[in-house]
C-alpha cells in the first residue's frame, strides 16, 4: 500500500496540528503507527492504532496526541495537541501487516515561536 501523508507545517508552543495519512488501498487489515525523527536522533514510534481498534501511544505524547482511522476512507490521523518544541520532527506514517511494512514520506512538523 503506498501511503502519503499531509498537515504538518510550523505552529507555537501550545499550538494544535492534525495530521492525514491516506492509503492507495484498503488499510483495513493493517495496524497503522505514526512515527517520527527529530533531527540527530533515531526514527520513533508515537502512536498505533491496531485494525482491531486497540490503540497504543509513547509516554511523551499521552494525554496531547490522538490516532484515529477510518477505514472507509483509508485515512489515518493524528491530532496533536498543546504541542512543545520537541515535538518538532519529521512525522512518518506505516502500515504495519505481520513482516510487511509500508511507508510514507514523511510530512515536517516545526514547534517554534
Amino acid at each position: 500500500v503506498h501511503l502519503v501523508e499531509s498537515g504538518g507545517g510550523l505552529v507555537q508552543p501550545g499550538g494544535s496540528l492534525t495530521l492525514s495519512c491516506v492509503g492507495s488501498e484498503s488499510i483495513g487489515l493493517y495496524t497503522m503507527i505514526w512515527y517520527r525523527q527529530q533531527p540527530g536522533k533515531e526514527r520513533e514510534q508515537v502512536a498505533s492504532i491496531s485494525r482491531s481498534g486497540a490503540i497504543g501511544y509513547a509516554d511523551s505524547v499521552k494525554g496531547r496526541f490522538t490516532i484515529s482511522r477510518n477505514n472507509p476512507k483509508k485515512t489515518v490521523s493524528l491530532q496533536m495537541n498543546s504541542l512543545k518544541p520537541e515535538d518538532t520532527a519529521v512525522y512518518y506514517c506505516n502500515a504495519h501487516l505481520y513482516g510487511d511494512d509500508n511507508w510514507g514520506q514523511g510530512t515536517q512538523v516545526t514547534v517554534s515561536s
